[in-house]
């Protein structure tokens, strides 16, 4: 009786429960009336320095299969020696990456310290941070709950401020627009940047004392923290909210995202794309898992997700397993935008909390 009601409630997810959902999903994203196509550029200026004349695909051919074969260079953190915390909790530090902006060089984090047993008058355990990282356009409330509530279950919570976003943002843009574009060059940079800033929020909890580390990232945030993740074995374990294996077919088929595929689609075709834009994507890192220490990942995908879509996420789920990875996923009934609203907000900050909790 109890396995028929449950087949009778997935049914229910999959077809009329599916068709609401993602009918508000669609809702969800045409209500950001300010997405502008914009040029498509090769932007080879954003990532190395090169002759006037020279062919800009070559470059970036160049530069992406020296990135893919050097990965471990590509994303290594020179030190970082001017971090400041505010008595506000606001971090700030200088980014390792220079771009044009100089709003955006200016790395900023939120830490919120985790809030002590009334008991004990300390915190249970070994000393304990886990790395936050928003959604694309994310204000500056976004996952501000969420750190709220990892903090209150004793676990210091550092909420970074990703590239082009909140203050980061310079003044000519609306949304966060540079973070992933139509310009291919600054898109790797972006990416990249991202990455490295995340690490540096690791080094700065290392350098304080934090013995175990764990990161979360939502969204384009998941794929940041896949790629520190793949990078860095300081961080202990992942939860990735929100998955996808490569950046360009997310651009190509998310309804979030077709802004940006029309400024690149007379130019590229979807495999060209993702080549150009291997070194920024987590399918390629997924085996690179192999030769590190095995550390405990969640990945969570949502079943109605049209920004995300559901054969993307199974494609890199079925890549980690593929290799043998130890890898725990779980499924939410809902999209990508109403993963952020009530009941689902609930049910999906549980799957991150829990798991932190129990492997952190």
């Amino acid at each position: 009786m109890v396995h028929h009601r449950f087949d009778l409630i997935q049914r229910f997810d999959r077809s009329l429960l599916g068709r609401l959902i993602k009918a508000q999903e669609r809702r969800r994203a045409e209500r950001d009336t300010n997405r502008i196509v914009r040029p498509f550029e090769w932007g080879v200026s954003f990532i190395r320095e090169h002759i006037n004349g020279d062919d800009p695909r070559s470059i970036v051919k160049r530069y992406t299969h020296d990135a893919m074969r050097r990965s471990e260079d590509f994303y290594a953190l020179p030190p970082v020696g001017d971090y400041h915390l505010s008595s506000e909790n606001l971090l700030t530090w200088t980014s390792a990456v220079d771009t044009p902006s100089p709003e955006n060089n200016m790395a900023r984090a939120r830490f919120f310290p985790a809030l002590t047993n009334p008991q004990t008058k300390r915190q249970s355990g070994p000393p304990r941070a886990v790395v936050v990282l928003a959604q694309w356009n994310a204000d500056a409330q976004s996952h501000v709950e969420l750190c709220r509530a990892i903090s209150r279950r004793g676990i210091n919570a550092l909420r970074v401020t990703l590239p082009y976003h909140e203050a980061r943002r310079p003044p000519e843009i609306e949304r966060a627009d540079y973070l992933v574009s139509p310009n291919i060059g600054r898109s790797l940079q972006s990416m990249r940047q991202a990455v490295l800033d995340t690490r540096a929020a690791v080094s700065w909890l290392t350098a304080r004392g934090y013995e175990r580390i764990g990161i979360v990232g939502t969204s384009i945030g998941s794929c940041i923290a896949f790629l520190a993740f793949a990078h860095d074995t300081r961080i202990n374990m992942g939860v990735f909210n929100h998955v996808s294996g490569y950046v360009a077919d997310v651009v190509w088929h998310g309804i979030s995202t077709q802004h940006v595929r029309a400024g690149i689609e007379p130019h590229l075709t979807l495999d060209e794309l993702r080549r150009h834009w291997l070194p920024i994507s987590p399918m390629p890192f997924a085996r690179k898992l192999l030769d590190l220490p095995a550390r405990p990942m969640r990945f969570i995908a949502a079943r109605h997700d049209l920004t995300f879509p559901i054969d993307l996420s199974r494609a890199v789920i079925d890549e980690v397993r593929k290799f043998g990875v130890p890898l725990d996923v779980a499924w939410l009934p809902c999209g990508h935008y109403t993963s952020g609203e009530k009941p689902w907000v609930y049910w999906d900050g549980w799957k991150i909390i829990s798991y932190l909790k129990k492997y952190l």
